[in-house]
């Protein structure tokens, strides 16, 4: 049996343990180990094992993960969710569908200092679901624009999953947090098209708000003052050369930490809770690298990836129909697996394709492009039918809306995500210009 008839085998066999609920780490791990093992034998596996996780989390550049993975932990408990809402919400609310909007605002501003998309929907579905039931927005546009809304948390920079791609496929963090600026900006603005749409053809599913004097407004502004500090400080230093992401990291999880201290919000049961939060989450980010990095290991000894690009390469398909068929299996893929399982599962296979194809980039344009491209699909897998799990997160917390009403009213954002990967494909421009500029 050939190396490649193997590597596809050992692949098979590992999404069998997915279906079979067998945690995505634990998955890769043994079917890489046993993959390796197969074409290597016993003792290369071990020799290989010995040493992997050591330099594996020994990574300088892993660092940034649990400390940005803190920095979340921090702004969740430090109450900043709830003034970047009311924020929204007073310059947004009065509009119909307006408070939806603000939703939509408050994540893409809380995503901008957390980086997790499930964190950002959690924490505002606790802050904006009484507000939209409050003005009987229908159930589901109420959960829907919630869910769309997390989202941006792994769009927007800082990102962990971002982080993840850069080290993957060893690109510049800096560089994909620009990239990420503008198709996270311009999620936010089709999304806040999207309820606007929505409500001229169903006026009753989002009533308008109250109309907010402009002191009002005003003084909301210096609500979001914390996080648009915190957010500078991080993403501002990273750019300027002051920090690098690591540092940044750092600085921002104590900043945020240091909030929290001052909002009352931090003492020492939840400092526990949010070292134990860091902790966990870190724990299964690493544990799923681990299975990657084994796996990985035992698709390189396949040659499996090469082949499939040099396959690619020689297809005479056109590089688009490509790219747009990959775009087509994540989306696929995302309505099974997590995010991140997704990234760590298809990178090692589809950028080795893709850095063969010619797009007109240069080899670091065209992996930055990608990884974004990437993201958004990933990003739209966490609200497509059946398994959406940001869709799964807001409705357990709003029990009386069907979970079909939450699911149906996902379609208007889904269409909103749809156009915004089209432009983004016809015109890599728009993703790589910050780069351009600011490199």
């Amino acid at each position: 049996m050939s190396g490649v008839a193997i590597g596809f085998l050992f692949f098979v066999g590992m999404l069998g343990l997915i279906a079979l609920r067998v945690p995505i780490g634990v998955a890769m791990l043994l079917a890489g180990g046993a993959g390796f093992a197969t074409l290597a034998g016993w003792l290369p596996l071990i020799s290989q094992m010995k040493s992997n996780a050591y330099h594996l989390f020994s990574s300088y550049s892993l660092s940034v993960v649990p400390l940005f993975l803190l920095m979340g932990q921090f702004a969740t408990k430090s109450g900043l969710s709830r003034g970047l809402f009311s924020a929204a919400n007073a310059w947004l609310g009065h509009r119909p569908g307006g408070i939806a909007m603000a939703a939509i605002g408050g994540c893409g501003l809380f995503g901008a200092i957390c980086g997790s998309s499930l964190a950002t929907a959690a924490t505002m579905g606790q802050v904006a679901l009484p507000e939209l039931k409050r003005y009987k927005y229908s159930g589901g546009l109420a959960t829907a624009s919630l869910a769309a809304g997390g989202t941006l948390g792994i769009l927007i920079p800082p990102s962990i999953i971002l982080v993840i791609y850069a080290i993957l496929t060893e690109q510049n963090i800096a560089k994909m947090f620009l990239a990420a600026f503008i198709p996270g900006v311009l999620a936010a603005g089709g999304y806040m098209l999207a309820i606007a749409v929505y409500v001229r053809f169903n006026p009753e599913a989002g009533p308008a708000g109250p109309e907010h004097s402009w002191r009002e407004k005003i003084t909301s502004l210096l609500e979001i003052g914390p996080a648009l500090v915190i957010f500078t400080l991080v993403i501002g230093g990273i750019y300027s050369g002051f920090f690098t992401p690591t540092e940044a990291a750092a600085v921002g999880a104590c900043g945020t930490g240091l909030i929290a201290l001052a909002r009352g919000e931090l003492n020492r049961r939840s400092l526990m809770d949010c070292l134990l939060g860091t902790a966990e989450a870190a724990a299964m980010i690493f544990l799923i690298l681990l299975g990657a990095e084994v796996f990985n290991g035992f698709l390189a000894l396949t040659r499996m990836p090469a082949q499939l690009a040099e396959f690619m390469g020689t297809s005479g398909l056109p590089p688009y129909v490509i790219l747009v068929g990959m775009l087509v299996l994540y989306l696929g893929l995302g309505c099974v697996m997590d995010s991140l399982s997704m990234i760590l599962l298809t990178i090692p296979i589809f950028f080795p394709i893709i850095m063969a194809l010619d797009f007109g980039l240069s080899p670091e344009e065209l992996a930055i492009w990608f990884g974004i491209l990437a993201l958004i699909v990933v990003e739209v897998g966490l609200i497509t039918p059946p398994v959406g799990m940001n869709v799964f997160i807001i409705n357990a917390m709003a029990p009386d809306v069907p979970m079909w009403e939450s699911f149906k009213g996902v379609t208007p954002f889904l269409i909103s995500d749809g156009i915004r990967v089209v432009i983004l494909i016809v015109f890599p421009s728009i993703t790589l210009w910050l780069v351009r500029v600011l490199s």
